[in-house]
Formats: C-alpha cells, sequence, structure tokens
C-alpha cells in the first residue's frame, strides 16, 4: 500500500481557518464527498462519532482523523493544512495545522489498519511535516506526501 493510491490530488486542499472541529470536519466530509462520490453527511456523521470515542489529534500539530463509512471499496484519504491552527484536543494540548483524514470500507479490516499505521508513520517524520508546513500549493503537497520514503507499508 502506497499514499499514492489513498490520497488523489484532488483531496489535498490548503484552508485559511476553521472556526472548529466540526468545521473541519464538515469541511473534510465535503472534499471526500466530492473527491470520491460519497455522501456528505455520513462522512461528517462517521467523523464525529469516531472522535467521540477519542481525540485524534496525535501531537506536534498533526490531527488522523479516520472513520469507516458505507460505499467504499477501498481505503481513501484527504489532506488539509489549516493555517491558522485550531484546537484539537490534541494529546500534548498543541493546535492542529496538518490534517490527514482516513475512510475506510465498513468491512475492511487489515487494510484500515495498515492504512493508517503508513499515515502515522509519514506525518511522525518531523522533516516531511515540516516541508508541508512550507508549502501552500495543493500540488506540491501532495507530491509531497506521496513521494516520502516513509509512504510505503511494511
Amino acid at each position: 500500500m502506497e499514499l499514492s493510491n489513498i490520497l488523489t490530488p484532488g483531496s489535498v486542499r490548503v484552508i485559511g481557518q476553521v472556526s472548529s472541529k466540526k468545521r473541519l470536519f464538515q469541511q473534510l466530509g465535503e472534499i471526500i464527498g466530492s473527491t470520491y462520490d460519497l455522501d456528505v453527511a455520513a462522512a461528517v456523521e462517521a467523523l464525529q462519532s469516531r472522535e467521540s470515542l477519542g481525540p485524534t489529534g496525535v501531537g506536534h500539530g498533526v490531527a488522523l482523523p479516520h472513520a469507516r463509512i458505507a460505499g467504499l471499496t477501498g481505503v481513501v484519504g484527504a489532506f488539509l493544512r489549516v493555517e491558522k491552527p485550531l484546537d484539537f484536543d490534541s494529546v500534548d494540548r498543541q493546535p492542529v495545522d496538518l490534517v490527514f483524514t482516513l475512510f475506510a470500507p465498513l468491512d475492511s479490516g487489515v487494510e484500515h489498519l495498515k492504512a493508517l499505521a503508513l499515515v502515522s508513520r509519514t506525518m511522525r517524520d518531523g522533516a516531511v511535516c515540516a516541508k508541508l508546513r512550507a508549502n501552500s500549493d495543493p500540488a506540491t503537497l501532495h507530491a509531497l506526501l506521496t513521494n516520502t520514503p516513509s509512504n510505503q507499508a511494511a
């Protein structure tokens, strides 16, 4: 599995600011809905339901919201760089500016876990995050994410 199989160029965006986690989930749902032809409301609800189990802000300004949703045949993702960091109830209490979200089919098991591990490994790389924060062009962000050495699952 590679990030280029999960993340399309159209699912990478830069936004100036967002007022709340709920609004962020709405924007992620709209990106996922338009990019992968999924129900926006179902995507938003799935993210909110997963988040109610515990925050997906993993620290160092990174959040990895993820959920399972009907209508998918494989794992898909979206990436947002938020120019004005957002409070996300992260484990280190730091605001979030890099958000990589994943959606998996309802019946996915190992595939979902492998994708989450792959994204987590990529987003733990300080050099990758620094490059993501230094760029505002979605095409460049997509290239940075899909061309990194850590973008392949073991």
